[in-house]
Formats: C-alpha cells, structure tokens, sequence
C-alpha cells in the first residue's frame, strides 16, 4: 500500500509567503481571514458557470458540431500547462500573488473570449478559452491555500467550506439567466455569448477581493521548485492520488461540457439547460459541508468508492429519456465529483511539490475527454459516450485499494 513520503532530517518547514502575507490581524478569526479566499473562489465559479460550461454551444454556432468540444479541450490543455507553472510560483511566492495573477488572467481571457464569440471570430474565441484555460490552472489551487490554513485532521471541512463558498457564486450567476438574456439582447449577443463578459467582470472582482486576503500558512517544502512528473510520481502515495484526480476531473468535466449540446438538441432553452446547470453545481460544491467532514472521519476510501459510484451512476442515467432523467445525471455527476476530488485534493496537501503536475493531469484528462467526446457523439451517438464514461468511472476504485485504510 502506498503512504505518504517520509520527510527527510534535512526537510525543514518553510513559510512561503512574502513577509507582508504572513503579518496577520491578531483580532481576526480564522473564518474571518479565509473570507475573502472563500468570496474569490466562489466568483470564479460563477464566472465558470456562465461562460465556459456552455462553450459548446457557443462553438457549435461558429462552427462544426464534431468541434463542440474543442473549446473545452482547450481550456482544459492550458490548466494543464500553466497548472504547474503556477503552483510553481506559489510555492516561491505564495498563495496570494499566484491566485491574483490567476484571477487577473481569467479576466483578460474571458473579455477575449467575449469578443471573438460576439464578432464570429472562432480562432479568437478559442484564444479566448485558452487563456481562460490558463487562468483555472492557476486560480483552482486555492483549494490547497485552504486545506493548509487547518490541521490535517479538518482538512476535509476546510475544502466542503469551500465548495460550499462555490456554490452561492454559482447559484446567482444561473439565478441570473433571464437578466443575462436581456443584456445580450442589449448587446446583440447571445445569453452564452454574454456570460464570457459577466465572467470576465467577476473575476476581476476576484482578482481585487484575493489582494485582501491574508494567507493563514504556506505549504511546507524544501525545494521551492516544480517537480518534473516522472520524479513526483516516485513520491509514494501520488500515483494513486493523481488517478482519482484525474479520473473524476477527466469523467465530470467532458460530461458537463457535452450535456449541454445533448439538452439542446432536445429542444431545452436556455434557462432550462441553466438549471440543468444548477442542478449540477448543487451536487458539486452544495454537499461540500457533509462530504468533507465525512471523508475527515471515515478516510481517502471512502471518497473514492462513493465517488466512483456516483460517478457511473451518473454516467448510466445521462442517456434516459427526458429532461428529469438528465437533471439526475448531472446532480450525481457533481456529487460523484465532490466525494473523489476532496479525497484526492485532501491527500495532495502532504505533497505540496506534487500539487501543480498532479491538478495537470487532470486537466489532460478532461481535455481529452471533451475532445475525443465530441468526435464519439458525432460518430456513435451520446449513449457510447455515457457506456464509455460509467466503464471508466471504475478507476478511483484502484486508488481506494491503494489508500491507507486508516483516517487519512
């Protein structure tokens, strides 16, 4: 079985954040400090939710619909490139310049976005989506500022506030579609069109909210440096780690990127693939109070087999007949999600040199995901995709046999 890597004599724990980070209000609780890490990531979900989950679409009016997936694909294919140049700078810098720059970048890529999607310019959009890419490589890290803010035994409740943060950013950006309509309207432009420019507003709030925060802690490492794949994978635990990582960010992100198509082919409006949305952002972040603290108490094991469960659940339901059927395949899809990701981002705080290579794969394998997806809907329909997606939501249970059985 795999365990967490041994830190050698010479390992001494190191703050990384500039001296100006680690001056802290002695008045302020730790809830207080974490607020605004907390607000930033929930305005990045929103702005999430409004813009490049319903890409698709998007594309598939510039364009091909054999090519929906290629703006995630994308997006995902820049996270996974900047995720360990950003967790790089974090480890030299710390969490708050990393995570600002993240936010700021978001910015720019979703006005970019906006505008190659409002003029009918493809390859502009998707440099759009590329840097919007970029930018959630380095922004999702703030999962670990969290977790490294408590003691390891509540790291699982700090990352269940987070997503519980999440979800109320999330919520009023779907709560929002009817006013985002008329906007669009206003600007000529469609409700999906017009969320990249929404987005690019609410991560520029973030990017001014993170300036405020005043990091708790650093992660603890010797070498302020990247780890080059091949050696964070020696690292005894990672492996597994990184495969329920990967399987749950690869499975949930291709089937919320193309769910989207398959509810408008049947005949769904916007507010109501919205709230197929919301539906689905509940199951991510809205259970994250419960999921946390549970895998805190019963272990990495059972976040892995709950999610895996849920996970092809989810993938098993999404072909069913009618919009009820696909509201219940994106809630599981998200539920499934948060159980696997919590563990695996739980048992990656004690690899803080691994996070970035780790978070990357997994992005690689959402990429891969949309892009092969879209290509297999156009080929064999949406039901192969989905009999694909529940076979490979088996892998976390390998990284559940790999897991310490103890409270992890």
């Amino acid at each position: 079985m795999e365990r967490p890597a041994r830190r050698g004599s010479g390992q001494a724990t190191e703050q990384t954040d500039a001296v100006s980070d680690v001056a802290r209000p002695a008045a302020l609780s730790g809830a207080a400090r974490l607020a605004p890490l907390y607000g930033a990531q929930a305005l990045a979900t929103g702005a999430t939710t409004v813009s490049t989950v319903l890409a698709s679409l998007i594309m598939s009016g510039l364009g091909s619909e054999a090519l929906a997936g290629l703006p995630s694909t994308l997006i995902q294919a820049s996270a996974a490139t900047s995720a360990g140049l950003f967790g790089a700078l974090m480890l030299r810098r710390g969490r708050r310049p990393g995570l600002s720059l993240a936010f700021a970048l978001g910015t720019v890529g979703s006005l970019v976005g906006f505008l190659g999607a409002r003029a009918g310019l493809a390859p502009l959009f998707l440099a759009g989506a590329m840097l919007m890419g970029a930018a959630q490589g380095g922004y999702q890290q703030a999962r670990y500022a969290a977790a490294e803010s408590v003691p390891e035994a509540r790291r699982g409740a700090a990352l269940g506030a987070l997503m519980l943060m999440s979800v109320l950013g999330s919520f009023v950006m779907t709560g929002f579609a009817h006013p985002i309509e008329r906007l669009g309207a206003a600007l000529g432009a469609t409700p999906e069109v017009t969320g990249w420019l929404v987005g690019g507003a609410l991560l520029g709030v973030a990017a001014l909210l993170i300036l405020s925060w005043q990091p708790l802690s650093g992660p603890a490492v010797a070498k302020r440096e990247r780890l080059p794949l091949a050696a964070a994978f020696r690292i005894p635990g990672v492996k597994s780690t990184a495969l329920a990582v990967a399987t749950a960010q690869g499975l949930m992100v291709t089937l919320m990127s193309l769910t989207p198509l398959r509810a408008h082919h049947m005949g769904l409006d916007h507010a109501s693939i919205a709230a197929l949305i919301s539906g689905h952002i509940l199951g991510m972040f809205g259970f994250g109070w419960l999921t946390g603290p549970l895998i805190d108490r019963l272990g990495l094991r059972f976040g892995y087999v709950s999610g895996a469960l849920l996970l092809a659940a989810a993938a098993l339901t999404a072909p069913l007949t009618g919009q009820a059927w696909l509201a219940v395949s994106m809630f599981l899809l998200g539920l499934g999600w948060n159980l696997a990701f919590v563990a695996g981002s739980k048992a990656l705080t004690r690899f803080p040199a691994a996070q970035g290579v780790t978070d990357a794969l997994g992005y690689v394998a959402a990429g891969l995901g949309t892009l092969l997806g879209g290509a297999v809907i156009a080929r064999a329909g949406f039901p192969a995709l989905a009999i694909t997606c529940a076979v490979l939501a088996a892998l976390p249970l390998v990284s559940a046999w790999r897991a310490r059985p103890a409270r992890s």
